[in-house]
């Protein structure tokens, strides 16, 4: 939704009913994840995509057929079904999209969920996607970890249970689906909610002011994260020099580090960078990073440093099992040389993690494409993932 959400506004404002496909579910080696959005405007304009190109003309056809109706539908395309292959989903995942009107009537709250993302605060949106009665399709809940919430599914019982579930995957920054009894009891089902979790960029956290800094704060950028450099050398750490980062710091690295942490802005989707090759900086860095439950932490170095930079973390402490959460050296096989080529090749590694991938060439492998996006998910979000998947 993010990124159709300007036309989407845009349209809202002037008062026109849009309508709007959603991924929901996916299953299998689906193109797109949950909450991939495809808007049509009031003169026929598509705006975004569901399935990068697969069935984009059968969402689109029934994205207008629902302004036409006023009737939200769940619809499942995969090549199980004859119509979602003929429209051609031809990669063997199966979609599960929701299509629905968009106007100020059946969202009300879209301007000021738009202004929360727009200013960086976190917001869920729930809405009901399936539902024992018709008239409950669409109803929406607006969820903000502090605050009231706003908008109701139809129940209390069911509202409270959905605001706790959104509240966990805001914490993990992804979309979901869940499945609930009538009147919101976890156990049962009839009742399938999607939700939106608009939670701010992952942060990712360059310490080192080095030309491979510059690289690679820029990769991170194109990937979507708020990208931090931070070095304690002030003629290094200049923003002149790093034009894709959103901030500068001159600072000692753990210093800053533990800062940052104590002031609750590192999470479980963070993920740090330590280019700095000198012990006196990635030492005392390293022993605070590894002790933080943090995505990813990587430490560029020979391998010969990498040994060293052990037996000096050992001495100070650090265990087997948090040394083993370090990536060193840094960045996959690739054979990179240059800034850029090594900053993909980090950029590789970080996405591998994220998605549980191994970084072996697809065409040697069999099997599914795209891996298990709860596959590094922080444990102490397993109920909430477990409640996802057993709900789709």
């Amino acid at each position: 939704m993010r990124e159709i959400l300007d036309d989407l506004l845009s349209w809202w404002r002037a008062g026109h009913t849009v309508g709007m496909g959603t991924v929901v579910a996916t299953f299998q080696s689906a193109p797109r994840l949950p909450g991939a959005s495809l808007i049509v405007g009031p003169d026929g304009e598509a705006v975004g995509s569901v399935s990068g190109g697969c069935v984009e003309g059968a969402v689109y056809e029934l994205a207008q057929s629902v302004v036409e109706n006023d009737a939200p539908v769940l619809q499942r395309y995969g090549v199980s079904s004859e119509t979602a292959f003929s429209a051609g989903l031809t990669c063997g995942g199966i979609l599960d999209v929701f299509v629905e009107p968009i106007n100020r009537e059946t969202f009300p709250d879209l301007e000021s969920v738009a202004r929360d993302v727009d200013e960086g605060r976190p917001v869920a949106v729930a809405t009901v996607i399936e539902h024992p009665d018709p008239e409950r399709l669409g109803a929406r809940l607006i969820v903000r970890p502090e605050g009231e919430s706003t908008g109701t599914l139809g129940g209390a019982v069911l509202d409270d249970a959905v605001g706790d579930d959104a509240l966990g995957l805001l914490g993990l920054g992804h979309n979901g689906t869940f499945t609930y009894g009538p009147h919101g009891e976890r156990l049962g089902d009839g009742v399938k909610v999607f939700v939106w979790a608009f939670a701010p960029a992952p942060r990712m956290l360059v310490f080192g002011a080095i030309d491979f800094a510059a690289a690679v704060a820029s990769i991170g950028s194109f990937l979507g994260y708020h990208v931090t450099v931070c070095d304690a050398r002030p003629v290094f750490a200049t923003r002149a020099r790093f034009p894709s980062a959103d901030q500068v710091i001159v600072d000692w690295p753990h210093r800053y580090l533990r800062s940052e942490a104590e002031a609750g802005r590192i999470d479980g989707r963070s993920v740090l960078c330590v280019l700095t090759h000198d012990p006196k900086f990635d030492g005392p860095l390293l022993e605070t990073a590894l002790t933080l439950p943090v995505a990813y932490i990587g430490a560029m170095g020979s391998r010969r440093t990498h040994e060293d930079r052990l037996g000096r973390l050992r001495e100070a402490g650090v265990s087997e099992e948090q040394l083993r959460r370090l990536s060193s050296p840094i960045g996959l096989d690739l054979g990179a040389r240059t800034p850029e080529e090594t900053a993909v090749s980090i950029a590789a590694e970080i996405i591998a993690h994220r998605w549980g991938g191994t970084g072996t060439p697809l065409g040697s492998t069999s099997g599914r494409i795209h891996h298990d996006m709860w596959a590094k998910a922080p444990g102490a979000l397993t109920p909430v993932l477990n409640h996802i998947e057993s709900s789709t």
